[in-house]
């Protein structure tokens, strides 16, 4: 069946891949974004498709469409991103979230939202499973981030406790691939960058810390079975690569794959950075029947091709920090 499907934060960089897939699939399509942190190069190329549709608007601004879905991943992702308006990046994660959930209650439309592993902040159990709290400093540098997109969960809960609105939850570890923003200040970006630059690689503290990176194509794929999973099951689910790396491996392995003669050089760790990420799929592999294929080198591969193939004077960094 085709359906009418919206995407808030479409032109962004997962926001771009989902909306390529659902036009694929022969869908409706409205990519909705304000382009705060995105680009519409990542959309140009699905203009002229008859099933797509780019809005511009700010999701803390009420809309009226109708739609049978709603995919809500409006919200600055990366901390170059989100930290450099915190108070906006708060007001997109629950405002937006009212709005959307307003939208889908009137509509009676299936809506997912794109939460965070950061909802875990530095996790006091290894891995992090669905049932674990989280351990978030409410004031630090990353509440912006982390306590808003805490605040969307609890929206969507309630909105589905309280008016029976079909609501789905994924919490997404960290991801990569083709189309992220060279400037975002995520650890794969910032590598790369640096590398095809010949710059030397900045680590912040020993390198030690550990991520779990997953590659674009099988995050969506796991966005797509949760919308389509039974209505009994809401989440929050992981979704995310259990592989675990240190940052140091990570840089050693980007320096590998570009050829760069780049060295290692050490910062101070950034305030309330975790110190190990990785998730427990568990929940994803019975319900969703889901789990990551792309291997970290085949991903970076594919990534540091993308990052050849653009001109990094098309992209602003969103912060003088960088």
């Amino acid at each position: 069946m085709i359906k009418r499907i919206l995407v808030t934060g479409g032109a962004g960089f997962l926001g771009s891949h989902l909306c390529e897939r659902l036009v694929g699939e022969g869908h409706d399509v409205l990519c909705l974004d304000n382009f705060f942190t995105s680009q519409k190069s990542n959309v140009t190329h699905l203009l002229a498709k008859p099933n797509f549709e780019l809005i511009r608007h700010d999701v803390t601004v009420p809309i009226n469409l109708e739609v049978d879905e709603i995919y809500n991943l409006a919200c600055p992702a990366a901390p170059g991103h989100y930290q450099y308006n915190p108070i906006k990046t708060m007001k997109t994660s629950v405002i937006g979230s009212i709005n959307m959930l307003g939208m889908a209650k009137r509509c009676r439309a299936k809506i997912l939202q794109a939460s965070t592993s950061e909802v875990y902040g530095d996790p006091e159990i290894h891995p992090q499973v669905e049932s674990y709290r989280g351990s978030v400093n409410p004031i630090g540098p990353r509440a912006c981030y982390d306590e808003g997109k805490r605040a969307a969960e609890t929206l969507f809960v309630d909105y589905h406790r309280m008016n029976k609105v079909n609501v789905r939850i994924v919490r997404i570890f960290n991801t990569y691939g083709p189309r992220m923003h060279p400037y975002d200040g995520r650890v794969v970006s910032n590598f790369i960058r640096q590398a095809l630059a010949g710059e030397d690689i900045t680590i912040f503290g020993d390198g030690e810390q550990t991520r779990s990176f997953c590659y674009r194509d099988d995050l969506i794929e796991g966005f797509i079975r949760m919308m389509a999973a039974p209505d009994d099951f809401i989440g929050p689910v992981n979704i995310g690569n259990p592989g675990e790396f240190t940052i140091r491996e990570l840089a050693e392995l980007v320096i590998e794959l570009t050829g760069a003669k780049s060295k290692l050089v050490q910062r101070p760790l950034p305030a309330d950075d975790p110190t190990r990420r990785r998730p427990d799929i568990t929940l994803a592999k019975a319900k969703l029947k889901w789990e990551p294929k792309v291997p970290l080198r085949e991903g970076l591969a594919e990534t540091i091709k993308w990052f050849k193939s653009i001109n990094i004077a098309d992209y602003r960094a969103p912060t003088p920090n960088y």
